[in-house]
C-alpha cells in the first residue's frame, strides 16, 4: 500500500511538471519510475483501486496499458448502480491479463436485482482467470436481500489459496450443488444464511482448509470439523441473530477465537488447542438480561480451554466471570503460561481477573491491555445482584486485596489503578515473571515504583 501511495504521489507531480518543461528539467527520480519494468509497476498499481489505476493511463503513453495486466483487481463503490456495473464491465472487456492474483468486489447499498446477473458475470471472469483469493463484500443495509451466487464459484479451482467471501447482513440461498474447493486453505464467510448441510457441503470439499472463519451464520446449528484434517484456525465471531447453543466440534485446531453471542455456541470438542480468545457479544437489542445461563456458558467455556497455553480473555467475558466468583461458583484450573486480559480496569471484572490468576499455577506471563471491550452496562449486574439480596458495594469489593474500584470506566486514577492492580497480580500470583501493562496513561507513574525482585514489570 505504501508503495502504491508512493507511485500516485510521483505521478501527480510529474504531471505537475509538464508545464515547466521549457524552464526546468525533470528530475531524475521522476523518470527512474517511468523506466521500471512493467512487472514491477503492475505490482505497485495493485495495491490501489482499480480506477485509480486506469487514471494513470492519462499521464503518458509510457502508463496506458500498464493496468491491463495487473494482478489484482479491485472494484469499490457505495451504490451497485447500471452507471457502475457498464464501467465495470469496460474495464474487464481491457483487461489482459490471464492470471488474477486477487478480485476484490464491495458495494455498501441493498443489490439491485437487475445488477445481480451482472456481478455473477464478473464472479464468472474471475474464475475463468483462475484467481487465487476471491473476496465479494456486500455491506447491505437490510436483511431480506437474497443473492445466489453462480454455480461456477463452486467448482474446482487448482489456483484458489483464499476463498474470501464477506456478507453483512446480505442472505444467500442453501448451496444446492457439491462444493469443490480442493486447493482452498482460508475460508471466511461472514453474514451467511447457511443451513448444517450446506456448511457441511463446503468444509466436505476443502480438504486442505487450515483456517475457517465465520462471522454470523445465522441458521448453524452444529459446526463439525472432526474431518478437516489441516484446520489448525477456528474464528467463530457470532451476530445477534444466531441461533441458541450452536455446537461446535473441532478436535484439530490450535487457535480458537470465539465471539459468543449471550446465547449461542457451545464447544463440544477442541481437544488440540494451544492458543484461545473469548469473549461474549452483549446484544443491547435484547429485551432480557438471563445472567445464570450465560454465566454458565462462560464458565462451560473456560472449562474447554483450560488446557491451553495461550489465553486472552476479553471485557465482557471478564464480567461474568467475576460475577460467578461474587456468586461463589466453582472455576476450573488453567494451565495457561501466557495471560492477556483486554478490559477496562474497574470493580466488575477485579473478582474474575482474581481468581484466573489464582487458577494459574504456572503463569509466566501476564498482560493487561486497557482497552475498552466492555460493553455491558454496569447497573444490570448491580440489578441482578439486588435481586439477589445482596450489596453490590460488598460484593465488588476485592476479596484479598481490600482496595475500593472505581464503578466506572471513566472515573479512572491512572496512579491509583495501576499500582492497585500491579499489588493484586503479585499477590495472586507464584510463577510469574513478567507483566507488561499496555494503554494505560502512565504521566504519575515511574517503574521504579514497583518493587518486586522477581517480576519485571514493563510499562507502555
Amino acid at each position: 500500500m505504501a508503495g502504491g501511495s508512493f507511485l500516485i504521489a510521483a505521478l501527480r507531480a510529474r504531471r505537475h511538471r509538464k508545464g515547466y518543461r521549457r524552464r526546468r528539467k525533470i528530475k531524475r527520480g521522476v523518470d527512474s519510475i517511468s523506466s521500471l519494468p512493467d512487472v514491477i509497476l503492475q505490482h505497485i498499481l495493485s495495491f490501489i483501486p482499480t480506477n485509480l489505476a486506469i487514471r494513470t493511463s492519462l499521464l503518458s503513453k509510457r502508463w496506458r496499458h500498464v493496468w491491463c495486466d495487473i494482478p489484482s483487481l479491485f472494484f469499490d463503490d457505495d451504490d451497485a448502480t447500471v452507471r457502475k456495473a457498464t464501467s465495470i464491465n469496460k474495464t474487464l472487456s481491457l483487461y489482459k491479463a490471464t492470471k488474477i492474483i486477487n478480485f476484490h468486489l464491495e458495494f455498501r447499498t441493498s443489490l439491485r436485482q437487475d445488477i445481480t446477473p451482472e456481478i455473477n458475470r464478473w464472479i464468472e471472469f474471475a474464475m475463468s482467470r483462475y484467481v487465487e483469493n476471491l473476496c465479494l463484500e456486500f455491506i447491505s443495509p437490510y436483511p431480506c436481500n437474497i443473492y445466489k451466487p453462480p454455480e461456477i464459484i463452486y467448482i474446482n479451482n487448482p489456483y484458489y489459496t483464499q476463498e474470501m467471501v464477506k456478507e453483512t447482513r446480505l442472505h444467500i440461498s442453501d448451496i444446492m450443488t457439491p462444493v469443490s474447493w480442493t486447493s482452498l486453505k482460508k475460508l471466511s464467510l461472514h453474514g451467511f444464511s447457511l443451513s448444517d448441510e450446506s456448511m457441511a457441503k463446503i468444509i466436505s470439499g476443502c480438504p486442505l482448509l487450515e483456517s475457517l472463519t465465520l462471522r454470523g451464520c445465522d441458521k448453524l446449528s452444529f459446526l463439525d470439523l472432526s474431518k478437516s484434517l489441516r484446520l489448525r484456525t477456528l474464528e467463530i465471531i457470532i451476530n445477534l441473530w444466531y441461533p441458541e447453543q450452536a455446537q461446535i466440534v473441532a478436535p484439530h485446531i490450535h487457535y480458537l477465537r470465539l465471539i459468543n453471542r449471550q446465547f449461542s455456541s457451545t464447544i463440544v470438542d477442541a481437544s488440540s488447542l494451544t492458543e484461545a480468545e473469548l469473549d461474549i457479544s452483549f446484544g443491547l437489542l435484547r429485551p432480557t438480561f438471563e445472567v445464570d445461563f450465560i454465566q454458565d456458558m462462560a464458565l462451560k467455556m473456560l472449562e474447554k480451554v483450560k488446557n491451553v497455553e495461550k489465553l486472552t480473555l476479553r471485557g465482557n467475558f471478564l464480567h461474568y466471570l467475576s460475577l460467578a466468583e461474587v456468586r461463589g461458583v466453582p472455576f476450573p484450573m488453567l494451565k495457561v503460561k501466557y495471560l492477556t486480559l483486554e478490559t477496562a480496569i474497574f470493580r466488575y471484572v477485579i473478582p474474575g481477573i482474581e481468581r484466573v490468576l489464582q487458577n494459574s499455577p504456572d503463569l509466566k506471563k501476564l498482560t493487561v491491555s486497557a482497552k475498552n471491550c466492555n460493553t455491558i452496562p454496569e447497573n444490570h449486574f448491580d440489578n441482578y445482584l439486588k435481586r439477589e439480596g445482596l450489596n453490590p458495594d460488598q460484593c465488588w469489593r476485592s476479596k484479598d486485596h481490600g482496595v475500593d474500584w472505581n464503578k466506572s470506566l471513566w472515573d479512572v486514577s491512572s496512579k491509583h489503578m495501576v499500582v492497585s492492580l500491579v499489588e493484586l497480580v503479585l499477590k495472586n500470583t507464584k510463577s510469574l515473571d513478567k507483566i507488561i501493562l499496555l494503554r494505560f496513561k502512565f504521566k504519575d507513574l515511574v517503574p521504579p515504583l514497583f518493587h518486586n525482585n522477581n517480576v519485571s514489570i514493563v510499562l507502555r
